[in-house]
């Protein structure tokens, strides 16, 4: 079916096509630009154009697909770049140039590509949604081939070795065709059996963050921070050192020059648990400052899907995202076009179901297929002005079981990562405190409750020291300030550009645990009547 543009607000367009679905998918204009139906009326319907709109005019045509925003999910993802719509940005780029231009439909996956085919399903089988059908080697990952979740059947017919994703896979008796790809729309989370508790924890390198607010596997956190707070940093230091196996980065609304120095030093770098390059388990979805703003919105669904996918296959994934404010924002924009009734600070009134229908993508689950993977959000949010009132930030508090607020007075004394100590909390703290007791030191709870307690006291002990001076405090408690600092300057404090940007648990605990050691003695020699300052120069001499 074919209508006509009846009307342009920025990224909205309304038509006369009849018979449309809600979020279904639609081709506008002569240079058939991507949109997506968002709104149905008596004699008309709205659609949120995912392209630049500048050119589009009253009278141009409107055409149908028939299916809602989807992604294909196959192999070939992994090292890939893609926009908000899945379209392969060096593609794009060999066939545009350096300037994007709207109308340029580009399969996400290469169909040309060969691939050798394992299959593990054989001629007669019976198969259910989730069930894997074969194997292909994806770099240095193992991709299963499965059911989509979707599929089942009887098997009349299956390959084995090479393949291209537009040929067949096989075929079911009822003749249905078996392909090594399948298409899933982004708005709808991928089915699972069964959803557990996080108990594993996700290691970023970050002692702060290890030791102090530690995050689960299937977790959730965000990151809030003013600007020049080094949100952008931190996030890409965790998909650099986090035992996962796939990282999805999303830039959602950053400007370009960041993304391409990320995407420089990923290719260079190497995964530290691994030992290949990171860019082997990584993919990025970019959508710049300067990109059209309504596939900003749809920018995090079309990751978080392919996320998902590799879940399904068994896989520990991390998703990121900097910043979530871009999205917030985006999708403001795109309410205020639609005059829809404004909310708080303008935001739709729906930001904080919307939000939290996205967060609850992660977990720990099982899959249709039998598989245990998982999906860990860490998501960056830049509040105007450091306000954490604001609405996206509080709506995040809602569903997120880590708090990490980036002080912009840490940041300003170079202070990396700008944790502050006292306003953030992690809620799987005391299950994965048990993990690492078990797993690294019987004393690790109780040296971090230790951590806490001294950088609780220096905060009150720094008040009293401002009134009567440092030398006006008890010994005892000037060395307690001491050991805070230490714990500040060499504990908590990384260089993310040296050896130390990186700490396993392992090297966490020996550094802590050389710091409380040093505490505990020094505190022995001046309980024996030793005082401080010669308690101190007995240390540097030893």
């Amino acid at each position: 079916m074919t209508g006509k543009i009846l009307g342009i607000s920025g990224p909205t367009v309304s038509t006369d096509l009849r018979g449309l679905k809600l979020y279904e998918r639609v081709y506008v204009g002569h240079s058939l630009l991507t949109g997506e139906v968002v709104r149905l009326q008596n004699d008309q319907s709205v659609i949120q154009v995912y392209e630049d709109t500048r050119g589009l005019a009253v009278g141009e045509p409107v055409k149908n697909v028939g299916l809602p925003l989807s992604v294909k999910l196959g192999p070939g993802l992994l090292s890939g770049m893609f926009d908000g719509l899945q379209r392969p940005l060096r593609k794009l780029r060999e066939e545009m140039g350096p300037f994007i231009t709207g109308g340029k439909e580009i399969n996400g996956l290469d169909f040309q590509k060969r691939w050798d085919f394992s299959p593990q399903a054989k001629t007669g089988d019976e198969t259910a949604p989730g069930d894997i059908l074969g194997t292909v080697e994806e770099g240095a990952f193992r991709h299963y081939i499965s059911c989509s979740p979707t599929g089942k059947g009887r098997i009349s017919r299956i390959i084995s070795g090479g393949f291209n994703l537009d040929a067949p896979l096989g075929e079911y008796e009822d003749g249905k065709i078996i392909y090594g790809w399948h298409e899933w729309p982004v708005g709808s989370p991928r089915p699972y059996r069964k959803k557990f508790p996080p108990t594993e924890p996700l290691v970023t390198g970050q002692r702060s963050i290890d030791f102090l607010f530690p995050i689960a596997k299937g977790g959730t956190a965000i990151f809030p921070g003013g600007f020049g707070t080094g949100k952008t940093i931190l996030e890409q230091s965790i998909a650099k050192f986090a035992d996962v196996d796939v990282v999805v980065y999303v830039g959602c609304g950053e400007r370009g020059n960041e993304m391409a120095e990320m995407i420089e030093e990923f290719e260079d770098l190497l995964d530290p648990w691994a030992g290949r390059q990171l860019m082997e388990r990584t993919i990025l979805v970019v959508n710049t400052s300067n990109m059209p703003v309504a596939a900003r919105e749809a920018s995090i669904y079309t990751a978080v899907t392919m996320a998902e996918y590799y879940r399904d296959m068994g896989y520990h994934v991390l998703f990121l995202a900097d910043s979530l404010s871009r999205w917030a924002e985006a999708l403001r924009e795109i309410s205020a076009s639609l005059e829809e009734m404004p909310g708080e600070e303008g935001y739709p009134t729906y930001l904080a179901s919307r939000l939290s229908g996205f967060l609850e993508r992660a977990g720990v689950v099982e899959t249709v297929g039998g598989r245990r993977g998982s999906l860990t959000m860490i998501l960056s949010v830049s509040p105007p002005g450091g306000d954490f009132t604001e609405p996206v930030t509080q709506s995040c508090l809602r569903t997120t079981g880590a708090f990490l607020m980036l002080d912009s007075s840490l940041a300003h004394r170079r202070h990396f990562p700008a944790i502050n100590w006292s306003q953030s909390y992690s809620l799987y703290s005391t299950e994965l405190g048990g993990y690492y007791s078990e797993k690294i030191s019987p004393e690790w709870e109780k040296l971090q409750g230790r951590c806490r307690e001294v950088l609780q006291k220096e905060e009150s002990l720094r008040e009293v020291a401002e009134i009567v001076g440092a030398e006006g405090l008890q010994e005892s408690d000037r060395l307690l300030m001491l050991i805070a600092e230490k714990i500040r300057r060499e504990f908590l404090s990384q260089n993310s550009f040296t050896q130390d940007a990186f700490a396993s648990p392992e090297s966490t605990f020996a550094l802590i645990s050389r710091i409380f050691g040093f505490y505990d003695h020094t505190l022995e020699k001046m309980t024996g009547g030793v005082s401080l300052e010669d308690a101190l120069k007995a240390e540097d001499k030893s």
